[in-house]
């Protein structure tokens, strides 16, 4: 087994076609089949089902997958590493972002890393906090913003700020941001939630038993773009931070107020590896991070959100 062998396996996995992949690799389609059948032969299972419509991972294929990408994955951050090593700080740097600071973070910190340390390469990677701090366990991540870290000893979090969760609505819904919605208001109103038990449906949840309020949950989902086209569609209402429809609210497409009785607030931390060895790379593109949401939230662009002494 060898690195080509992996850049191969993973560009067909991706593509799901040896054709297209070879044009991606620059090689000739045979080459690269030559490079599936011998990482086959030494891992000694099929990898791959050659279907009419394209080749499908078997569960060898998808075991390897995950492997393949970590080792190309380590293999770049060396190769980052080294080139850059004699113009100081280098490396490549993958961070995490949640979907709903995603957009508020993510060119700040581009522009913050090229400027101050031109020879990091950046990653920048989105998902929702569970997968997030699995990511940085398992290594295909270096840092993260994210929230609701379980106790894990393979983590160090630092709590940077705080923010509410808003119901929010259509036009139809008339909320107003200075007329807060009581839990027990919301019973018996169809609402579109994130898929659980994870994250803010873990925090809704828990509100909801603290107020023993049932909710009538008629679509769920893990993509928070749908929420925010079902409530735009009207089928509902759904609860998520201000910043997360910053857009939509600053272009009057939707209504919003705070919760109460109880508020129900998230801590948004910044989270690093504590089962590795962490690079000066890593640490300076951290140190940007945190001053990224800082000057979000000192501008008012993280709406709502209050930020923590550090």
């Amino acid at each position: 087994m060898d690195f080509k062998q992996l850049r191969a396996f993973l560009t067909v996995a991706d593509t799901g076609n040896v054709t297209r992949a070879a044009e991606l690799l620059n090689l000739v389609q045979p080459a690269v089949s030559r490079q599936l059948r011998l990482l086959e032969e030494d891992i000694g299972s099929a990898l791959f089902e050659r279907e009419r419509h394209g080749m499908v991972l078997t569960d060898a294929g998808k075991a390897l997958l995950v492997y393949a990408r970590r080792a190309m994955l380590e293999l770049d951050r060396a190769r980052a590493e080294i080139s850059g090593a004699a113009d100081g700080v280098s490396g490549l740097v993958t961070v995490g972002l949640l979907p709903s600071t995603c957009d508020l973070i993510s060119s700040p910190l581009v522009r913050a890393v090229a400027t101050n340390y031109p020879g990091i390469r950046m990653r920048i990677a989105m998902g929702y906090a569970g997968t997030l701090q699995q990511w940085l366990e398992t290594g295909e991540i270096d840092a993260a913003l994210l929230y609701g870290v379980e106790r894990s000893p393979h983590i160090h979090s630092m709590p940077l700020l705080d923010e509410e969760l808003w119901v929010v609505g259509p036009l139809s819904a008339k909320l107003r941001r200075h007329k807060p919605v009581r839990i027990a208001s919301l019973a018996g109103r169809p609402l579109i939630l994130p898929s659980g038990p994870a994250g803010i449906r873990t925090l809704v949840d828990h509100a909801c038993a603290v107020a023993n309020v049932e909710l009538t949950v008629i679509a769920e989902t893990n993509a928070m773009s749908i929420q925010k086209n079902l409530v735009l569609g009207g089928h509902g209402l759904t609860i998520l931070p201000p910043i997360a429809f910053a857009d939509e609210l600053a272009r009057k497409q939707i209504t919003a107020a705070p919760l109460c009785d109880p508020k129900i607030t998230r801590t948004i931390v910044l989270a690093v590896p504590t089962n590795r060895a962490v690079g000066a790379h890593v640490l300076r593109t951290a140190d940007l991070l945190v001053q990224c949401a800082k000057d979000a939230v000192g501008a008012g662009a993280w709406l709502e959100a209050r930020w923590r002494a550090l």
